[in-house]
């Protein structure tokens, strides 16, 4: 195996792992802020290095206050969003059966 194979082989799996980690918070976020916070405890710790503690004050999940401007999204109570034309976000495609 030639180098260059061996660095493509390193850069796929680092995608294919960085996209399942992200569809992996989207899927389970209640446990993967469990998880942030218990790796951010234990890197908090004192007697780490600095650079390891720094990672442990970064890794601390954002704590939802309960507040509409904390965009947590749980209780509806936040008003409907804008429709996606004035957001400039692309209309999806309806389908509709032809009139005959």
């Amino acid at each position: 195996m030639n180098t260059g194979l061996l660095i493509q082989y390193v850069v796929i799996g680092l995608v294919v792992l960085a996209s399942a980690l992200v569809a992996f918070r989207k899927l389970a976020p209640q446990l993967t802020s469990r998880w942030l916070a218990a790796a951010s405890i234990r890197f908090s710790q004192p007697g780490h290095a600095a650079w390891v503690r720094a990672l442990g004050r970064r890794l601390q999940p954002k704590l939802a206050t309960g507040s509409c401007s904390d965009g947590c999204s749980t209780c509806g109570a936040c008003g409907p969003k804008p429709p996606a034309r004035a957001r400039g976000e692309a209309m999806p495609l309806e389908f509709r059966p032809r009139r005959h």
